[in-house]
């Protein structure tokens, strides 16, 4: 028996490139058969995957041996810092707090439009005008028609003038401090009809809401500079709302003349006019209105005085660059309560 190598199985070829079909299969079959494996012919499995083959190509034991590097550790890099963008123009500004009395502590408006080279002060315009003539209107209309007439208007001007405070200030939502106002007015109101309608209990409920002001401000974990941020704007709401009610302790005819010369002065204001010459007008156009009612001087006089507060009161609605909501509020609200005690004191002294 002829010795082959492998038991008789035949030899293996070595690996060839592919040629040509027809080619390779023809000359297979002749070597296949009783062929010696050549001498330092490196075996080569046909079966073999062909990628894995490529792989190994080219490597020696000692590389094949070696146990595979880990790659060095690659420290991260920071990210640059990226520059807030600015606030656009226009914006509310910042989110506020939470409903406290404490309120929060922040850039104002007036402080940012200077900033900006923009004017802190706007003026409410003709729209907020009308709404504090009419307002006055009412207010004169309820005080010819009786007491509780004039409890209707005079509790919506009180309301305005609690929510519209806040907002000036930049405490918003603040629901603790405008109810509380709010309902020193009505106190106020009350003890005014218990009264009849004597002005100590308006400086009595005004001490008592002061006092449970600064008790509940006490009470507060806010920081001091935001306690005492949020006692001050809570007291002052409270004031004014509670002096607006001067007008259920003034006479008829004093909240008749004081009312229609705010009505009409803050209309003159919202005139498409230089500030100078704007005021002059609103003063004279509120004396001619007292005039007109009164019929006197004293007339005159009453709505020249009650329309100087409340241009005072339109002026600082217009402060700290306020938003629409505040114009629709403050700048309503605040004309009339701030004539309120002149329309009481004066009618009093020119009588």
């Amino acid at each position: 028996m002829t010795n082959q190598p492998y038991g008789g199985y035949g030899s293996y070829e070595p690996y060839q490139e592919p040629q040509a079909p027809g080619q390779g299969s023809a000359q297979g079959q002749g070597q296949g058969q009783g062929q010696a494996w050549p001498e330092n012919q490196a075996y080569v499995d046909p079966y073999a995957d062909q990628q894995y083959t490529q792989q190994w190509q080219g490597q020696t034991w000692e590389t094949q041996l070696q146990p595979p590097v880990a790659p060095a550790p690659v420290a991260p890099v920071a990210p640059a810092p990226v520059a807030p963008a600015p606030d656009p123009v226009g914006a509310d500004g910042p989110e506020y707090g939470p409903a406290t009395l404490g309120g929060n502590s922040r850039v104002t408006d007036a402080q940012r439009a200077r900033a900006e080279g923009r004017s802190p002060i706007i003026e409410p315009g003709m729209q907020p005008a009308v709404l504090t003539a009419l307002l006055g209107l009412l207010l004169a209309g309820g005080a010819a028609l009786g007491t509780y007439a004039l409890l209707v208007p005079l509790v919506v001007l009180q309301g305005l003038t609690a929510a519209g405070w806040f907002r000036l200030n930049g405490m918003w939502p603040a629901r603790q401090g405008i109810a509380l106002g709010f309902l020193g007015a009505l106190a106020a109101d009350a003890a005014l009809l218990v009264s009849d309608r004597s002005p100590a209990a308006i400086l009595g409920t005004l001490g008592v809401w002061v006092l449970l002001s600064l008790v509940l401000q006490l009470r507060s974990h806010a920081d001091p500079d935001e306690r005492m941020y949020g006692l001050t704007a809570t007291v002052v709401a409270a004031a004014l709302a509670i002096v607006a009610g001067g007008y259920l302790a003034a006479d008829a005819d004093a909240v008749t003349v004081g009312a229609v010369a705010v009505a009409a002065g803050m209309v003159a204001r919202a005139l498409p006019l230089p500030t100078p010459v704007s005021v002059v007008v609103a003063l004279l156009v509120a004396a001619g209105a007292g005039f007109a009612l009164d019929g006197s001087a004293a007339g005159a006089g009453l709505g020249a005085g009650a329309a100087v507060c409340a241009l005072i009161g339109h002026r600082v609605a217009s402060y700290d660059y306020p938003s629409r909501f505040v114009h629709f509020t403050a700048g309503v609200a605040l004309p009339l309560a701030v004539a309120a005690p002149a329309v009481y004191a004066l009618a009093r002294l020119l009588d």
